[in-house]
């Protein structure tokens, strides 16, 4: 398995046109050398020519994501850390570029019911539960099946009665680099007894690069006419509302700061954006455009496609600037945002939110995500 790109295939990515344009800098993979609960980690390196991605299989986390702007200089456009240590003896923010679940986003004061039976879950977030709970798949060594040049595949198993869920949960889930500069995202699951499944990805993006400054005026479309309102605890109320005449209608390109600090209630509630829209579709289960996501000085774009219902959009809202990234520049209030792709929040507690993040022995969870990467023609928006 490679953990760092050959000599050639670095030279293949630097950018070699003039010094200010700013060329792919790998973070060096012993850094990220360590043995936790009997399993190593390391660092792998993946590329295609045009992006180049760093992963570490702690979490499954996607550590570095370069890629170039209209001039071919480059950015690490995902925030993260240099040292595997700050990942575990992290003060900061806990899920950078990992692995979320085994049920993603919040369930209501840390309990749902199964088949009669009620669970009880650790509270990690106030009174509720928040990504899977306290070890969740952002702090599991992931095993890693195979790695190459353009994709590594891990899987792990999420024994029962972890963080109180039931069921031993197998997943394997892997990433992958295309020809046409797509970063697909893939998750598969069993389980040997009924259980929650609801997996995403939590990278926290910057086109511009990491520490370059807010993504504020970063301009979103999202494919929605709806979203789950939420209460103070940021807990879907079980109801729905349009878009329409309000901050939250991006169904025409937005820049994120313009209405941000607007007087509503929804905003207040999440101090910015993190709330759930529901993507517009006919076939819950098609494979459906979410969002595109484009910063306009530099050209990159970014597009968000999957098969899943809801996206989750979160502005970074409580970033404060006492962590230093990858760059040694602080991660700052609302300098990345993360768009999930997942079922419903807390839907397994709501009658109105279907479908339900339930899989049960027999079947198999399956979900694609897929980042789609561009640099628009200079003078094109």
């Amino acid at each position: 398995m490679k953990k760092a790109l050959s000599i050639f295939a670095i030279a293949l990515l630097l950018v070699s046109c003039g010094p200010k344009k700013k060329e792919v800098k790998l973070i060096d993979a012993t850094n990220f050398n360590k043995v936790i609960d009997g399993k190593s980690v390391s660092l792998y390196t993946m590329h295609n020519g045009f992006l180049t991605m760093q992963v570490t299989n702690y979490g499954g986390r996607i550590v570095a994501l370069w890629m170039p702007d209209q001039r071919g200089s480059y950015e690490d456009i995902v925030l993260g850390y240099d040292h595997i240590d700050k990942y575990i003896n992290n003060s900061g923010e806990r899920y950078l570029g990992a692995v979320v679940g085994r049920c993603a986003n919040r369930i209501s004061s840390a309990t749902f019911t199964l088949n009669n039976v009620e669970y009880q879950l650790p509270k990690n977030d106030g009174e509720n539960t928040l990504h899977g709970g306290l070890v969740g798949a952002d702090k599991m060594v992931w095993d890693v099946v195979s790695a190459n040049d353009t994709m590594i595949t891990m899987h792990t198993l999420f024994a029962n009665g972890l963080d109180g869920f039931p069921g031993n949960l197998d997943v394997t889930m892997s990433y992958t680099l295309t020809n046409d500069n797509q970063l697909q995202v893939r998750y598969a699951a069993t389980s040997d007894a009924p259980t929650l499944c609801n997996f995403s990805h939590h990278s926290f993006f910057n086109l511009k690069g990491e520490g370059n400054g807010t993504i504020l005026d970063h301009e979103l479309q999202i494919n929605s006419r709806y979203m789950t309102i939420v209460d103070e605890h940021l807990i879907p109320t079980g109801k729905f509302c349009g878009v329409k005449e309000t901050p939250f209608d991006f169904r025409e390109k937005h820049t994120i700061g313009e209405r941000i600090g607007a007087d509503d209630e929804q905003l207040r509630n999440a101090k910015g954006y993190d709330q759930n829209w529901i993507i517009d579709k006919t076939d819950p289960k098609a494979y459906a455009w979410n969002a595109t996501l484009t910063e306009p000085k530099s050209g990159r774009e970014m597009q968000v496609w999957s098969d899943q219902v809801g996206l989750q959009f979160y502005s970074g809202n409580f970033f404060n600037g006492k962590c230093t990234g990858k760059c040694g520049k602080p991660l700052a209030y609302r300098e990345g945002l993360a768009l999930e792709t997942q079922f419903f929040p807390d839907a397994i507690n709501h009658e109105s939110l279907a479908p339900k993040p339930i899989l049960n022995p027999g079947e198999e969870y399956h979900q694609l995500c897929i980042y789609k990467f561009a640099v628009l023609p200079k003078g094109k928006k």
